[in-house]
């Protein structure tokens, strides 16, 4: 848990865990953390039964948990969050007195015809309505199950983008720090547009997760905030084997790749596992 001092904080966020909660007491950094984060598809189209297997795995670390539906799973799942005090999905948080959190779960339209599924135009004002109040925090974290479209984080086979036009006007308009992701099992990735980092973990059961960290401090001077933005991309350079300004960094295998964003007078470091 952070200190008084240092208001250093944690969060664990996954998704599409399917029904497959199990690998997730797996997770090296989980005795650390001080939250979980659920982008989407608890369940196989399950219902309140099969979600409140999934909850009870997660919520066993005695850490907050907040989730979200994905289009899998059925909209009582919505409800029964809600009711609960755990859901995010058209919610509007506050991780710390710096950092909103928003989400909007579910998806657009699939040729599957899976139980959640909704039009683009209910994303853009899903997502207008969190932002009046996530905008006015320092720093904001949107928690989107369907990811932007044209990123490296919603690309099938064939090179076809399938992701929200909603979803990505929304980040080029408001860029908020960071928008979390899934939907796309196979577009395991990190990408940015503008200035939003946007990650896509991939499949808890296939290993997938996120390390979400704010690093609160006291207010930077920007010449030593430029040297630890450069010093910051030069370590990830490093560790990830590949330029901190690619296009679309793609992850595989035990890869481990660091990505930085590095404000005043907050840091956000992002571990993409």
């Amino acid at each position: 848990m952070p200190s008084a001092d240092s208001q250093d904080y944690l969060w664990i966020a996954v998704g599409d865990i399917h029904d497959e909660p199990e690998r997730f007491a797996k997770i090296p950094e989980l005795s650390q953390a001080d939250g979980i984060i659920v982008t989407g598809d608890l369940t196989i189209t399950g219902g309140i039964k099969q979600a409140e297997t999934v909850m009870a795995a997660l919520r066993a670390h005695d850490i907050p948990v907040l989730a979200q539906i994905g289009n899998m799973d059925r909209p009582e799942v919505d409800q029964w969050l809600s009711e609960k005090g755990w859901n995010l999905h058209t919610q509007t948080r506050e991780l710390t007195p710096e950092i909103a959190i928003f989400g909007v779960g579910a998806s657009t339209f699939t040729p599957f015809g899976t139980p959640s599924e909704f039009p683009e135009s209910a994303f853009a004002a899903w997502l207008e309505a969190c932002w009046q109040k996530a905008r006015s925090y320092p720093h904001s974290v949107l928690v989107s199950h369907n990811p932007p479209k044209d990123t490296a984080c919603d690309v099938i086979p064939g090179g076809i983008h399938v992701g929200s036009t909603a979803v990505r006007e929304f980040l080029e308009e408001a860029q908020p720090d960071i928008c979390l992701c899934g939907h796309i099992h196979e577009a395991r990735a990190m990408d940015r547009v503008g200035r939003t980092l946007v990650v896509n973990p991939g499949m808890l059961a296939q290993g997938g997760y996120v390390l979400l960290r704010s690093n609160s401090g006291p207010a930077l001077s920007r010449a030593e905030n430029a040297r630890r933005l450069a010093f910051a991309r030069a370590s990830a350079r490093m560790s990830a084997e590949i330029p901190a300004d690619a296009a679309s960094p793609q992850v595989s295998g035990a890869r481990r790749i660091t990505a930085f964003f590095i404000p005043i007078p907050a840091a956000f470091f992002l571990l993409f596992c």
